[in-house]
């Protein structure tokens, strides 16, 4: 991912830390759709998680790489456990954030191109896997990650399966995927905050049988721990042979 695609919403979660309180990043999809997305929720407390995050905590284990850390918000919690943890994000100012509220290891750092570890656990929340882009990224990140874990190491992972939605916008664009060769969960969208805008940018937004099937092909196992109405899911992936 281009690290200035991340510029305003890194500004937003600045502005809020300082005490902008009502920071919200504006996102624009390629279809023209926009949507705000307040930065609150990224500065959460423990009782304000949702079942995925506090499932994530409950099965995170070892050494720990918080990949999209954020904020910090778990790796805080998982430091406050004793867990050994080292937080990256692509995005300077989350960075600065998570070193001023107290997490001990946080680097910039894109995970395509991230040659730390081996960790224990490898974290990817708040549908954090979606930065691989698409499902070729996926692929690709399937294949870096065996380099980044022990062997019996763990990928635990949330997304969202977006055949759940019944908005008529995003089945307009489910189906112009389609059309177009692409998988459903393919988004290309653009951030805006306080008139600054990034580069429009892919995300990917995967199903977890689409999930078990690439990491199947890429040496890992994948089990679903829990999964919501909404579409929102939590994997657990172990390797199951080393990557070629």
């Amino acid at each position: 991912m281009n690290t200035d695609s991340m510029t305003p919403y890194g500004l937003a979660l600045l502005a809020y830390f300082e005490g902008q309180l009502g920071a919200e990043v504006t996102v624009r999809r390629d279809d023209g759709l926009e949507t705000s997305m307040p930065v609150k929720p990224f500065f959460r407390m423990p009782t304000e998680f949702t079942p995925i995050d506090t499932a994530a905590m409950v099965n995170c284990r070892g050494h720990v790489l918080d990949i999209g850390a954020g904020t910090g918000i778990q790796s805080l919690i998982l430091q406050s456990k004793g867990l050994p943890v080292t937080a990256i994000d692509i995005d300077p100012q989350a960075v600065s954030i998570m070193i001023r509220r107290g997490v001990q290891v946080a680097v910039q750092a894109d995970i395509l191109n991230y040659h730390g570890g081996p960790f224990d656990t490898l974290l990817m929340l708040g549908h954090g896997i979606g930065m691989v882009g698409d499902i070729k990224g996926l692929d690709k990140f399937l294949l870096l990650a065996h380099g980044l874990i022990h062997s019996n190491g763990q990928i635990l992972l949330d997304s969202l399966d977006v055949r759940k939605s019944t908005d008529i916008n995003n089945l307009a664009y489910h189906d112009s995927n389609r059309r177009s060769g692409h998988y459903i969960g393919e988004t290309r969208f653009q951030m805006e905050f306080q008139g600054i805008k990034g580069p429009f940018c892919d995300w990917l937004h995967v199903d977890h049988h689409t999930l078990a099937d690439h990491a199947i092909r890429a040496g890992w196992n994948c089990e679903i721990i829990l999964e919501l109405e909404s579409g929102d899911y939590l994997a657990r992936l172990v390797k199951y042979r080393s990557a070629k």
